[in-house]
């Protein structure tokens, strides 16, 4: 052999329990690229690993089957005489290898998992780059056709060899939570012995040929034993998930024909996209049946098929209230959305007014909060509500004109810091002047006011202006102003936008 030429790699591969597609994309690849595929199979010629492969096989490639020339059932020194032929088949691959030419072992299930490439894997993989590409196991593959699960919480699996001795298999047995045993064909009967002597029998099931056409999975104590192959299994799965699964189904909610319980949340969005929005409030979105709201507001969670969207005009909040209750009265579980905080101007007491009357007693209502417009807006210019501060609005369409102005002078009285909602819209122009003369009154020209508008979505817009500066025309519903009170604080400090603090102590 000539250790300075190029050498071949080896590489063990998993083929999966039986399914040709639950073969991986890795393992099927290198399949198909290889050179020289080598497979183990019985006298009669025919492969199991070769027929999972198949698909993936193509002309021209050196195959190599490794034929057993004995079983254990006849020959009293099976394992001498396997070894010997090992170490043959080994010899065969090595002379690929030292060739150049990649060699691909297939192996049924896992290839170190009580597979058939070990044995050339400890003979060859110190003498040549070795790559091994784990399969699905027999196990799993069998805990998938009974949809059971091997194992939950702290539970302990073990795997076995049917070989093992009867007492063994009984004392491991009873010491386990769950168990795959392995190797069943001939040693069924005592298999099933072991698992009668410690009380497991009822629990266990059996498969046969797991993910293939010609499957079997059925109580074990139903297994006739002359009718048991060698690629078969026995499975103890979890006690934990069928003890659980039990309580679910028995739950009036789990199949019972009762209606679930359905509530309204009102969620608060927050001033713009999801980066403003709190787990809390996301996770009330993503599991509600049915969202209501204003439709820009909807437009601002991602759609979802699952979900029904029930959009409307923003002057409905009566009507939309009461649907959402009528919806959660049915069963369903409600998301009724606001920008921002919905305590703060929002749906929040329009739902609570409405759930308030003897019909909807019966109903649940919650409240998620949210950022508000005014935090937003004052986190883009420093901390103008770092003292005593009032949150307005000066939309009069709820309330009169006459109160808000009250309201407005005797926060500028007080020398309040002053968030002011809905400043202005198209059909009302006149608000924001009137509201400048108000605070004009008791506040310096030189007061700062904050603009804020569309602050975190694609449209923002924020500035720093005198009071005596301020103008109507610079302002819609979408902007949010902060009139400073008296002790508030400017500076310039060289980002474009100016700095504004209100300080925390107050001059005595």
């Amino acid at each position: 052999m000539d250790s300075a030429g190029p050498r071949g790699r080896l590489f063990g591969v998993g083929l999966g329990p039986g399914d040709p597609e639950l073969m991986t994309v890795k393992a099927a690849r290198l399949i198909s690229a290889a050179p020289v595929v080598a497979y183990h199979s019985a006298r009669h010629g025919r492969s199991i690993a070769r027929s999972i492969a198949a698909p993936y096989l193509r002309a021209g490639q050196i195959e190599e089957a490794f034929v057993y020339p004995v079983t254990t059932e006849d020959t009293a020194d099976y394992r001498t005489v396997i070894e010997e032929h090992y170490d043959a088949w080994a010899a065969r691959l090595a002379a690929h290898l030292d060739a150049g030419r990649d060699v691909v072992v297939l192996c049924e299930g896992d290839p170190l998992f009580y597979g058939s490439y070990m044995h050339m894997h400890k003979r060859l993989s110190q003498r040549y780059p070795t790559e091994v590409v784990p399969g699905v196991t027999s196990m799993a593959g069998a805990a998938a056709v009974l949809g059971r699960p091997l194992v939950e919480r702290d539970e302990v699996l073990t795997v076995l060899p049917g070989t093992l001795p009867a007492d063994i298999l009984a004392e491991r047995l009873a010491a386990t939570d769950s168990a795959a045993i392995m190797k069943l064909g001939r040693t069924f009967g005592k298999v099933r012995d072991a698992l009668a002597r410690t009380g497991r029998l009822d629990q266990a099931w059996y498969v046969e040929r797991a993910t293939t056409d010609k499957e079997r999975a059925v109580p074990l104590a139903d297994v006739d034993p002359a009718t048991v192959p060698y690629f078969s299994i026995a499975l103890l799965p979890s006690r934990v998930h069928d003890e659980t699964a039990a309580a679910l189904r028995a739950a009036p909610s789990a199949g019972s024909g009762t209606a679930p319980a359905g509530e309204v949340v009102v969620v608060g969005l927050g001033p713009a996209g999801r980066d403003w929005l709190t787990p809390e409030a996301l996770a009330a979105v993503e599991a509600a049946d049915d969202l209501v709201g204003y439709g820009p507001y909807l437009d601002r969670v991602p759609a979802n098929p699952r979900q029904r969207r029930h959009a409307s005009d923003n002057r409905v909040e009566t009507e939309r209230a009461e649907f959402a209750l009528a919806l959660a009265r049915d069963g369903r579980r409600v998301a009724v959305v606001s920008s921002g905080d919905p305590g703060v101007f929002a749906m929040a007491a329009a739902v609570l007014e409405v759930a308030a009357e003897p019909r909807w007693k019966d109903v649940p209502v919650r409240v998620l909060p949210g950022l508000t417009a005014a935090q937003a807006v004052a986190s883009r210019v420093g901390a103008p509500l770092g003292h005593d501060f009032c949150v307005l609005s000066l939309s009069d369409r709820l309330k009169p004109w006459e109160v808000i102005a009250a309201r407005l002078e005797a926060a500028a009285k007080a020398d309040l810091v002053i968030a002011i909602y809905n400043p202005g819209s198209k059909s009302r122009t006149w608000q924001v002047e009137a509201a400048r003369g108000l605070l004009l009154a008791h506040r310096s020209p030189d007061t700062p006011v904050v603009l804020g508008r569309d602050v975190g979505g694609a449209g923002e817009r924020v500035r720093v202006v005198r009071l005596a500066d301020l103008r109507p025309g610079e302002v819609d519903m979408r902007t949010l102003l902060i009139v400073g009170s008296s002790q508030t604080r400017l500076q310039d400090r060289g980002t474009g936008t100016p700095v504004v603090w209100t300080p925390r102590r107050y001059p005595a």
